[in-house]
């Protein structure tokens, strides 16, 4: 059947303690519900319906580039009041699925499995057994099996609260009873909400089958209310994607101790040393080895390159058997051919590396293409900005540029050339010659260093 996924997400979250609304604080650099419509889009749903209420416009804007269908919620009066906010705006007939925004571990996988192992109930649940049940709403079964209400913890009898599968917010109702069972909802409750769960009890009433699934892993159903819970779910998040890169053959020196927020790809013989974090869409060849304490975002890492420790590299490509850091910092632009060398307190800016060349240690480089088996001496400096413009720099194949020179743009270096040690470099270079700009050193007889004045008295 066609697919609908509502995603309740209007709740103010007080005990996060912030003015921002609790679906749009990030986990893994991205907001919290950024996670649950990933998983909503897995399913291929026909549609993807948000349910926003607190700070809409903020989550609206935090969300601008998903294409989502927003409806808003403006009285919070219970899950069961959000849908049917939603009634005029789901495709008609429409199975529907109601996710939770503050649930982002859900995976894509456990929901197949409810929709499959439910396919002949009019509605279905995902339940879960917590270590503690104290909370949540409890499932009630009647002795086929079959579930026959769903009851909040302040609504349980002692019988009812000494039951351990709960709740996990998330459940599907078949499109033929959706308008029916939802607009049959009333809160006549101890919080006074119209509930979504009463929906079982109601077509439990009429004769329909309703089922529930158990979750297997209870951490996929962890909901996000305080700093505390969105610390363990982070947590939880980051050992999924450890594992899932040990799964395919990544050595991780310790595996509690990487940060994935965004999407990796690996090759084989992959080794990442600790405190690496990887933002964005981040892609490592084969036999790369990323060293302690790194920051990659956006960037492609080919074969058997090394990134030695304390690096920081941003929306960059870096080919083969390159070695970079440590301490240096790649920015946006940068693109480096094989067999390059970045070395120690070197950064780079939108700068074309060739294959072979070498900025070893304290340089920076913007704005710059530069050929291959170039060397550049430590301390060399592009300077590249007038306080408005930018301006390019152009070094060909084979310049040497000696220690502690400043190249400044534009300005090109032709082919072969060397430039001299404690230059400053302001019009073009020819090739094979050695160009430099020197004052003459004196020694100035009489010197002396000045003194410090006495304070009188």
């Amino acid at each position: 059947m066609p697919l609908t996924v509502v995603i309740l997400a209007a709740g103010q979250g007080t005990r996060m303690k912030s003015a921002r609304p609790k679906v749009i604080h990030e986990l893994a650099g991205k907001p919290i519900l950024h996670h649950v419509v990933e998983t909503s889009r897995a399913l291929q749903p026909d549609q993807v319906i948000v349910v926003i209420g607190h700070g809409a416009d903020q989550v609206r804007a935090a969300m601008r580039d998903e294409q989502l269908v927003f409806v808003e919620q403006a009285e919070q009066l219970g899950t069961g009041h959000a849908l049917q906010q939603c009634l005029d705006t789901i495709e008609p007939g429409n199975d529907v699925l109601v996710l939770v925004g503050d649930v982002p571990l859900i995976r894509a996988e456990t929901i197949s499995r409810l929709l499959e192992q439910s396919a002949d109930a009019r509605v279905s649940v995902l339940s879960f057994v917590p270590a503690n049940a104290f909370g949540y709403g409890r499932i009630v079964r009647a002795e086929n099996g079959n579930v026959s209400a769903i009851v909040e913890q302040k609504d349980t009898t002692p019988a009812e609260a000494e039951i351990g599968e709960c709740n996990s917010g998330i459940l599907m109702i078949r499109g033929e009873r959706l308008r029916d069972l939802v607009m049959a909802l009333d809160n006549a409750n101890a919080q006074g909400e119209f509930y979504l769960t009463d929906v079982v009890a109601l077509a439990a009433a009429a004769g329909d089958t309703v089922a529930a699934v158990v979750c297997e892993d209870a951490n996929e159903v962890n909901g996000i209310n305080n700093q505390q819970q969105l610390a363990i779910v982070e947590t939880l998040y980051r050992e999924r994607a450890a594992h899932a890169l040990m799964a395919q053959g990544v050595k991780l020196f310790d595996p509690a101790r990487i940060d994935v927020r965004g999407e990796i790809s690996v090759g084989r013989d992959v080794q990442i040393d600790v405190n690496c974090v990887f933002e964005g869409t981040v892609s490592l060849g084969d036999n790369v080895r990323i060293g302690a304490n790194c920051v990659i975002r956006n960037t492609r890492i080919a074969d058997a390159s090394e990134i030695k420790p304390m690096t920081s590299i941003e929306d960059a490509i870096i080919g083969s058997n390159v070695s970079i850091g440590p301490f240096a910092r790649i920015r946006p632009g940068t693109e480096c051919d094989d067999d390059v060398k970045i070395g120690n307190f070197v950064e780079t800016k939108k700068a074309r590396i060739g294959k072979g060349s070498k900025v070893s240690h304290l340089s920076y480089i913007g704005d710059t293409e530069m050929g291959s088996e170039v060397n550049v001496g430590a301390g060399t400096i592009t300077c590249n900005y007038d306080g408005v413009n930018k301006f390019k720099t152009i070094i060909e194949d084979g310049v040497f540029i000696g220690s502690d020179t400043q190249l400044v743009a534009p300005v090109r270096i032709a082919r072969n050339a060397t430039i001299g040690a404690g230059s400053t470099i302001t019009r073009d270079v020819p090739a094979d010659k050695l160009s430099l700009s020197r004052s003459k050193q004196v020694t100035i007889d009489g010197w002396s260093k000045p003194q410090k004045q006495t304070e009188e008295n």
